[in-house]
């Protein structure tokens, strides 16, 4: 079962695939998706990746939270259900 990632404090240049090869080196990405402005089509700075399973998501988990991407400290944590 796949496992979703919330991604936070994102630089604006990240894109969708960028975001994605920042944690293919931990498992199958299934997803990436920077979430963008509606407006304006500028990045709000976070996303969701979603990860094949646990174990790969956990480590990504581990390895990305506070790490740097682009200038910035990423967080990465599980996404919590909407709603």
């Amino acid at each position: 079962m796949s496992t979703k990632l919330f991604v936070g404090s994102l630089p604006w240049s990240v894109s969708d695939d960028s975001l994605k090869s920042v944690f293919e080196p931990f498992g199958e990405v299934v997803s990436a998706k920077v979430i963008k402005d509606r407006q304006t089509g500028r990045s709000k700075g976070f996303g969701f990746v979603e990860m094949a399973n646990d174990s790969e998501a956990n480590k990504a988990m581990t390895a990305l939270n506070g790490s740097d991407v682009s200038g910035r400290n990423i967080i990465v944590n599980e996404a919590k259900p909407k709603g």
